[in-house]
């Protein structure tokens, strides 16, 4: 493997396409200091995720999914983009790229600066929370407040309801319209490049096997190798910040 000639190979790309579509996964967000939840070494190896049948049903899973929550809050208000999501943010603004797909929750992509209409977020976002019912929004701060005060969180001012993170927890349905968004920009790419997802989670992981059907070209950066290597038509496993600054001229 040889990097420099592999992000030489990527700028190449780059510069050649139309309309890339960016896909992101834990990977991206790892070298901001955000733990991978699923990787080898990640959080849900040595602690069960919450299932949403079990936050709708049981007020002792609400509380224990609250305080995880909580208990994140620290590293997730320290974590800042990084390079890559820098050189992603200005292919978007240099209208190069069109969209960033992400399985990510943690809002680094806006914050970089990607416009929000172009973040498609497969699994929702951690830093807000909203009224499963009446998808009334809340901010995570005074949640917070009223967990430590009461225990728990309250329900929805509005209509009563469950107020959960606007994350896609495990046995949740997947948000239509986002897949629905996604799978238009994947069509529509001719050049799809994915940026540290491990590929397994599926429907997600699907996408950049629609792209190269289509017709598009598929790069993939990850550190791991993924299932996918073997039809992507370029492959480098090496950081994203470095690989993604180095191709797109961002320090």
């Amino acid at each position: 493997m040889d990097p420099a000639r592999d992000i030489a190979t990527l700028r190449r790309m780059i510069d050649a396409a139309r309309r890339v579509v960016f896909f992101t996964g834990a990977g991206i967000s790892t070298e901001s200091g955000i733990p991978d939840f699923r990787g080898p070494a990640g959080t849900w190896t040595r602690v069960q995720p919450i299932l949403f049948q079990d936050f709708v049903a049981s007020a002792e899973a609400r509380r224990e999914a609250w305080r995880r929550r909580f208990e994140s809050e620290p590293v997730m208000r320290a974590a800042q983009p990084n390079r890559g999501h820098r050189a992603v943010a200005l292919l978007v603004r240099q209208e190069k790229a069109s969209a960033v797909i992400t399985q990510n929750i943690d809002g680094l992509h806006q914050a970089s600066g990607v416009p929000e209409a172009q973040v498609i977020e497969l699994h929702g976002n951690s830093t807000y929370a909203h009224c499963l019912d009446c998808r009334r929004r809340y901010e995570i701060t005074p949640l917070r407040a009223a967990f430590e005060r009461d225990g728990d969180v309250p329900p929805c001012d509005a209509c009563g309801g469950l107020v959960k993170t606007a994350t896609v927890s495990f046995g949740q349905a997947m948000p239509e319209e986002a897949m629905e968004h996604a799978r238009r920009e994947t069509l529509a790419a001719d050049l799809f490049i994915v940026l540290g997802s491990s590929l397994v989670v599926y429907p997600a992981a699907g996408f950049p096997q629609v792209a190269k059907r289509n017709g598009a070209r598929l790069a993939i950066v990850n550190n791991q190798e993924t299932e996918l290597d073997v039809i992507a038509d370029l492959v480098i496993h090496h950081p994203i910040g470095e690989v993604m600054g180095g191709a797109v001229g961002v320090n």
